[in-house]
């Protein structure tokens, strides 16, 4: 991918229109990392049509990654947690993480979340260099997600 094709990624809120395509990703999100806890599709449409919040990159018709949002009133009234950061192996490098995150994060601070938490796998280690750099710091365990061994929050920005 050259630097003019990596300018075409674009990030938008998704809605339930968007859902074949929040799917297949989240789907190819699944079986890259093996996750053993996936989201039905009952799931997913919270994210697509509320209370969570889901984003899809795009190069043109091509899809480049995605996250979502899910409010966490288990930690707090006001917490959220981002879930499904995916970038397809094309576009890694391209700052379509950061361009997600900076999505994600300006939603939950316009919608008045003052905390947002993640997971992840120890194993994921760029992964959690890339939320280091973001201000994401480490935290004690928020959930019982077997897979997850890092936790980390911050507020958004």
């Amino acid at each position: 991918m050259s630097d003019r094709d990596r300018d075409a990624v674009t990030v938008q809120r998704a809605t339930l229109a968007d859902e074949p395509a929040a799917w297949a990703i989240v789907d190819e999100y699944n079986a890259t990392f093996g996750v053993l806890l996936r989201d039905d599709v009952a799931a997913l449409r919270k994210y697509l049509d509320g209370p969570g919040a889901f984003w899809l990159a795009r190069d043109g018709n091509e899809l480049a990654g995605c996250v979502a949002l899910r409010p966490l009133p288990e930690v707090g009234s006001r917490a959220c947690e981002v879930k499904r950061l995916y970038v397809r192996p094309a576009y890694r490098g391209a700052r379509v993480a950061g361009a997600l995150m900076d999505a994600l994060e300006a939603y939950a601070h316009e919608a008045g979340y003052e905390m947002v938490y993640l997971d992840t796998r120890a194993d994921f280690t760029a992964a959690v260099r890339f939320y280091q750099r973001r201000g994401y710091e480490s935290v004690p365990r928020y959930n019982d997600n077997p897979e997850a061994a890092v936790f980390m929050r911050r507020a958004p920005a």
